[in-house]
């Protein structure tokens, strides 16, 4: 690791510590998204890749890989050799590694779903899918780069594309693969489903674990091939729960309104069944948190009896894009817009869920990125809250980054954007 004192803001240069990570030194590194479950529960081990950028990877460039960092040590090891690794998710015991080989292509090859152990030793092939899955009746292909886990470690989701080539309007969908019977099906099918952002609820209990948060984006257009032409349109985007056997769609009430759209950046906080989005429009770039109620239509903010809070409602311009929270959901690091100085990278602690805003709002990093999209900040934080990461190419080149110490900042007075 590399120590990075210059990017930290003065007043915290002797109470926080920035690291920029590495891979091999030739190639870039960068994290996977904000939400992906890629740390182990102790906090001591992250996954993160090279050669990739802030969205995903090339499934052809054999230089991709995904690595393990330990974050004690900063000692950085690889965990995948193999061309077109994708959507890893860490199970939720930390001793496994779950992710995918992407040998797609239209309507053909092959997908495998493997998994390796959190130190690189034992690696097995769970399943290879190179037929249509039950219901469908083309193969996966565009593979999502995102991956998630279910909290008991028996199912982990993954979106596709299902066009053959031809068919306009062909459908997107949401792939559920049991790991122990080492069988998928698709819950999820439609062309709304483009970007869906699938998360599972990360609470253990029966109840709520089986709950997958997605994203339906209205009004786009894509080609016949799955390239995505508009990505959203119209009043936008809007969130929604449902269970992974496809029952019980529900949705959160933000977004579709003049005043407040969704940016497509949403969260769990922690293990509760409260989730966060980043907001744009008319009312700025906000963080508003919500429960989901049932399914009205989409509706977004004006869904009856919709359940939400304005974390964010005390800070006159907000410019809130990318987010996260700690495992217990009560501290939260985001990036604002570049018209916030370039852009900061900021920390703040949350309250009663559904009742109070954000507190102690505190600017700690200048990640001076250049906002190209393969370079977005994209900040998170580890689950017990003491370290930060964000990604940035203010050298010229995309970097992955770490911030060390951030449990003696917590419970601090903070300053304000």
């Amino acid at each position: 690791m590399k120590e990075r004192r210059d990017l930290i803001c003065p007043e915290y240069k002797d109470i926080l510590k920035v690291y920029e990570l590495r891979g091999d030194s030739d190639v870039n590194s960068t994290h996977i998204y904000m939400e992906a479950q890629i740390f182990t529960p102790d906090s001591k081990k992250m996954v993160f890749h090279q050669s990739a950028h802030s969205h995903g990877s090339d499934k052809n460039d054999p230089r991709h890989r995904y690595l393990l960092l330990d974050i004690e040590t900063g000692k950085v090891l690889p965990l995948t050799e193999e061309t077109g690794v994708t959507a890893p998710s860490v199970s939720p015991d930390g001793k496994v590694v779950y992710y995918f080989v992407n040998q797609t292509e239209i309507n053909g090859g092959k997908l495998t779903l493997k998994k390796v152990n959190i130190d690189g030793t034992k690696r097995e092939v769970i399943m290879t899918l190179d037929v249509p899955p039950s219901g469908v009746k083309t193969q996966p292909s565009v593979i999502y780069p995102i991956s998630t886990i279910r909290s008991d470690c028996k199912k982990i989701a993954l979106p596709a594309f299902f066009g053959d080539g031809q068919t306009k309007d062909a459908p997107w969908g949401l792939m559920v693969f049991d790991i122990e019977k080492a069988e998928v099906n698709v819950i999820l099918q439609g062309q709304t489903w483009c970007n869906i952002h699938p998360q599972y609820c990360r609470s253990k209990k029966s109840s709520l674990m089986r709950d997958i948060m997605v994203q339906e984006n209205h009004g786009n257009k894509c080609d016949v091939y799955g390239g995505c032409k508009i990505l959203v349109a119209g009043k936008g985007a809007d969130i929604h729960l449902i269970k992974d056997d496809g029952t019980d769609l529900r949705d959160f009430a933000w977004g579709r309104d003049d005043g407040e759209q969704c940016q497509g950046h949403q969260c769990w906080r922690g293990r509760s069944e409260w989730a966060i989005t980043s907001t744009c429009g008319k009312e700025g770039m906000r963080l508003i948190e919500g429960k989901a109620v049932p399914h009205a239509g989409h509706l977004g903010r004006h869904t009856p009896y919709g359940i939400r809070n304005d974390l964010s409602r005390e800070i006159k311009k907000p410019m809130y894009l990318h987010f996260q929270t700690d495992a217990s959901g009560d501290k939260m690091i985001s990036d604002t817009y570049k018209d916030d100085d370039g852009g900061k990278v900021v920390v703040m602690e949350l309250g009663r869920k559904g009742k109070d805003p954000f507190r102690n709002l505190q600017r700690i990093v200048s990640p001076k990125c250049s906002w190209k999209k393969d370079a977005h900040i994209h900040p998170f934080l580890s689950p017990d809250g003491k370290c930060g990461f964000f990604n940035s190419d203010e050298s010229g080149v995309l970097r992955a980054y770490m911030i060390k110490g951030l449990e003696n900042i917590w419970d601090s007075k903070g300053g304000s954007i």
